[in-house]
């Protein structure tokens, strides 16, 4: 009984991290947060904002001042409801990176001259990372295209970058069913017992490099679909036409909350300079 409810778990498990569920959590991170605050911000607000909480952290050294800033880009991350494994891969990330040296420095009887430089760095890069997750995920791949445009970004580069997120998707599926394919074609080993696991592990990591090949031909036989379209389209002429870019960026609007945003953010910043003073 205690055999194949430990089966059951661990098939529940991968089912979890199947090519679906990826290709699931890719679409809600990219159009699935349609509704929240941060997503009806005015994607040129965004933009600055980003842009100084992705480079300011890097020049301040005091603890206090990135506290606030952590703190701040955190409620930003929730506002934004990003997908979990998008937070799962930010965790990851930041604790491969600085964190593991925190933790290792801290049970080892590190002392503040060793802990309060590690928690600096990965104050950090954990903000940072967050004011791109913020930024990059809670927006509509189409409006962020959109502020990079106004902000004289070339209008090929801003299309490549929405078009990034619609063709993710795709691959994974393309992906999928080519593994698929091979996993009907193929004879993998049993694997009830441990060396059957193993070599299962080898079969499936085989399975994967011999499906690159495939993936990589569909993907430009895809791509060069695309070209065709948007040719057909008229897209080069209208990258280029002035008028054609005025009526793109039309929807672009500064409102209220907008501008509350800037301000409560402006409001967070300067007090914790003043407190980064006193303490």
């Amino acid at each position: 009984m205690a055999t194949k409810m430990k089966k059951k778990l661990s098939e529940n498990i991968l089912d979890k991290f199947s090519i679906d569920f990826l290709r699931n959590q890719v679409l809600k991170n990219a159009y699935g947060n349609d509704d929240t605050v941060i997503a009806r911000l005015d994607p040129r607000i965004l933009l600055v904002w980003y842009l100084f909480f992705g480079l300011v952290p890097w020049f301040v050294n005091n603890l206090w001042f990135l506290m606030a800033c952590f703190l701040l880009v955190l409620v930003t991350t929730v506002l934004a409801r990003v997908a979990g494994l998008v937070l799962l891969l930010f965790a990851v990330g930041v604790f491969t990176q600085t964190g593991y040296l925190l933790v290792v420095s801290f049970l080892f009887g590190g002392d503040a001259s060793t802990i309060v430089p590690l928690l600096i760095l990965t104050l950090k890069v954990a903000t940072c990372s967050l004011a791109s997750v913020t930024v990059f995920s809670g927006l509509d791949p189409d409006r962020l295209s959109n502020g990079l445009m106004w902000y004289g970004c070339p209008e090929r580069l801003s299309f490549s970058i929405s078009y990034a997120y619609r063709i993710l998707p795709m691959l994974m599926e393309e992906f999928q069913n080519i593994l698929l394919s091979f996993r009907m074609r193929g004879n993998p080993p049993v694997h009830e017992r441990f060396w059957g696991k193993v070599k299962y592990l080898f079969y499936q990591i085989k399975v994967v490099m011999h499906a690159f090949y495939p993936l990589m031909l569909n993907t430009a036989k895809r791509s060069r679909t695309t070209v065709e379209a948007l040719e057909i389209k008229g897209y080069r002429y209208a990258a280029v036409n002035k008028a054609v870019k005025k009526m793109k960026l039309a929807a672009l609007k500064v409102t209220y909350n907008d501008l509350l945003f800037l301000a409560v953010s402006f409001l967070w910043i300067a007090v914790s300079i003043l407190l980064s003073t006193l303490f």
